[in-house]
Order: structure tokens, then sequence, then C-alpha cells
């Protein structure tokens, strides 16, 4: 068992103060050379851009991908996913509510859990809908591009330690996650009246100690757009498992299946007997993308340039990334970057001669991960609009 303030291998830490969460931090950037990553292309310094809007009442806001440099996503560039209005949220009066499949329900503050043993983890947490916008034909849904995808360092209490402080009913099966946040759906299929984002968990994932309950993102509290006072955080599944704004733990004896894990969030699967049946969204899917060369950019020709992204998966790590500056007809493996650590992404780069004749190149990137698992080429039409991890390419201009 490592010491309160020791790293582990899988990138977690336990009980830290808040100087050790600044120092680890700081240890992370510079034993992976990500601090500032990749330099920046023939001395010319990268936009700053911020956050890049893509829907308006409720804020859906893009990290620009592009201008990614860091293994960390600062707070004020980390995508902002809201399907609600978000809540205004008073941390003195708040309390976590515990309930249903229970042998007590409690009632908890964020001063109580914090008094608990806390465990931070490092995870990249990724829209179910990113890159939204490069399906053909256009499908219905927030149009993100690359970059509703980010990774932070997360610190509060794991779900199942809160969980075996109410004591568990024998005939629990899911666990529900709800949030503050409510509204009306507007889709055709939908409930009547106001209902609260929520995503039931099964105990398989509950029993993780990486699942958390946080309260801190980066060092510091959780700013309100990413779930102040309190959120889950669910690492190597889609960001719509990390519930933000937390107000109520329901334990339920049957699996749940509330509208944003059946209507919505969910994909087709079809079995080998050949029945197609619908699951909920879950685990993140192994891909790579390309932050560099940017779509439409121009490249000196006959010159040096190097092609970089970041590459990530689910409970496994990424070993090999793979890259393409001919439309795929040829690949060539990339050199991966950094920290290797689970549910965390990786970066990647590949240095590219440019061609010497003007002209168009399409350059793409293919993701491996430890549990051999490829990045598909192709779109997978039965994951409807979500679970975009087919490769995309990146089409630029060589003059």
């Amino acid at each position: 068992m490592p010491k309160s303030d020791d790293r582990t291998s899988s990138g977690i830490y336990l009980g830290r103060r808040e100087f050790m969460c600044q120092l680890a931090r700081t240890a992370i950037l510079a034993t992976s050379g990500l601090g500032t990553i990749w330099g920046q292309e023939g001395g010319k310094k990268e936009p700053t851009d911020g956050l890049i809007p893509r829907q308006k009442n409720p804020d859906n806001l893009e990290f620009p991908f592009p201008t990614l440099d860091s293994f960390m996503t600062p707070n004020e560039k980390f995508y902002v996913r809201n399907h609600f209005e978000q809540p205004k949220i008073d941390a003195s009066s708040w309390r976590l509510k515990i309930e249903g499949a229970v042998k007590r329900e409690l009632e908890v503050s964020l001063d109580d859990l914090k008094r608990l043993p806390s465990r931070t983890v490092t995870a990249t947490l990724e829209c179910a809908g990113n890159c939204r916008a490069f399906l053909e034909p256009k499908v219905k849904g927030v149009p993100w591009q690359l970059g509703a995808v980010g990774n932070a360092e997360w610190t509060g209490v794991p779900l199942a330690a809160v969980l075996e402080r109410a004591g568990l009913d024998a005939s629990a099966v899911d666990v529900i996650l709800e949030g503050a946040d409510t509204g009306e759906i507007t889709a055709d299929i939908r409930p009547a009246g106001k209902i609260h984002f929520a995503r039931g968990l099964p105990f398989s994932k509950v029993r993780s100690p990486d699942v958390i309950l946080a309260y801190q993102m980066n060092g510091v509290d959780l700013p309100p757009a990413h779930g102040f006072p309190l959120r889950a955080v669910v690492p190597g599944w889609y960001g719509v498992a990390s519930i933000k704004w937390l107000q109520r733990i329901i334990v339920s004896p049957r699996p749940f299946n509330g509208y944003f894990q059946s209507i919505d969030y969910s994909f087709f699967r079809t079995e080998r007997n050949g029945v197609t049946r619908m699951l909920p969204i879950s685990e993140l899917q192994v891909k790579a993308e390309i932050a560099r060369p940017a779509s439409g950019e121009t490249i000196k020709r006959d010159t040096d340039y190097r092609i970089r992204g970041v590459a990530w998966t689910s409970e496994a790590e990424i070993s090999k990334v793979d890259v393409s500056t001919d439309g795929g007809l040829s690949w060539r493996e990339a050199k991966l970057q950094g920290l290797n650590i689970k549910n965390a992404w990786r970066f990647w780069s590949y240095q590219w001669h440019t061609p010497g004749k003007k002209g168009n190149v399409r350059i793409m990137a293919r993701a491996t991960d430890s549990w051999e698992r490829l990045q598909p080429l192709e779109r997978d039409p039965n994951r409807r609009n979500y679970m975009i991890s087919h490769v995309l390419p990146v089409d630029v201009t060589i003059s």
C-alpha cells in the first residue's frame, strides 16, 4: 500500500494536502516533458483562444483542439457540456442524499466528505458526441468538432467508500447518480415535465476505487461549470457518466433505464445470434486525434513538420499510434511521449518531411491499445450520433 503522498503506477494519489497537489502536478509536467509539449512550429506562437461556443441556452463550449500543448487541460480550457441550465448551489446548505436499497439513508455535507480519506485520479473525459460535426449525413446534437475532450486531475472520495457507510442491501443492482440540473426534454420522444440529469452505474464499475465523487479539479475547488460542489468522475467511460452538481445517489434493486441511457445516450449492437439490442453508452473507445496540423492548414513544401496529437482508450494503455500522410495507403509508427497512465490520454508525434511539390495531402492517425484494440477506419452506423471513434482524416495544402 503506498504512503498517502506517494504516486502509484496508475497515476493515483492518496490523501494529499493542497501543496502536495501542486507539487505532484509540477512533477508530472516535468517528468513527462509535456508542460509546454512540442514547442512551437517554425518559432511561431500558437493561438490561445478561449473556449468555442457550440450551443447556447444551455451553454456548450469546446476546447480549441489545435492549441493543445499540455498533459493536464487547464480548468478554463476544459470543454463544458450542459444538458440543462447550470444550477446555482450554496455549498454551505448543500447536502448529498444517499437512499434506496441501503440499510440506512444518509445526508452528508461537503465538509463531511472532505473529512473522509481522499483519492486523486488522472482521467480523460470525452463527450460521447465529440467529433459529431464530421458525420455525413449531418445528425442532430451539439456540433462538436475535436475539442469536447480533456484530461484533468480529480480529487475526491471513492464512491464505493461512501456507499459502504450507508450499507448496501443485498438486492442492490445499480447506483443512480442524479444531478441538480433539471429541465424539459424537447425531443419528439420525451417524458412529461421536467427531469433531472441522471445516469446509472452497474456495481461492477462502482466497486472501482478510481470512481470518485470529486470536489477538486486540477488541485482547486471544482469550477461551477464543472459541477461545484461535487461531481462524479468515472474514468474510462464517456463523460455522460460523470454527473455534475451531484445531489442524490439512489441504490436501485433493478437496472436503471432512465431517459439519458435508453432513449438518449444509447446505441445498437447486433449479437452473434443476429439479435440487435439497444445498450447504454459506457466505455470510451480507442481513439487518436490530430491536433496539428489543423484541417485546412497550409504547410510549406520540402520542410520538416511535426504532426502531433493525443490518443486514449478505456481501462488499458495506448501502445501504438500509426500515421499516414498519403490518405491511408501506407502507415508509419509515431513516437509516444510523456506519461502512460490508464484512462488518461497519451501524447504522440511524428516527424514528417513534407512533399517537394505543391498540392493537397490527407493525414490520418490510428491508435492501438494494450488490449490490442485497433481504432476503426470506418464509422459504425449502429452508434447513432455518438461514440465517434473512427479515423478522421485531416486535409492540408502543401504550398
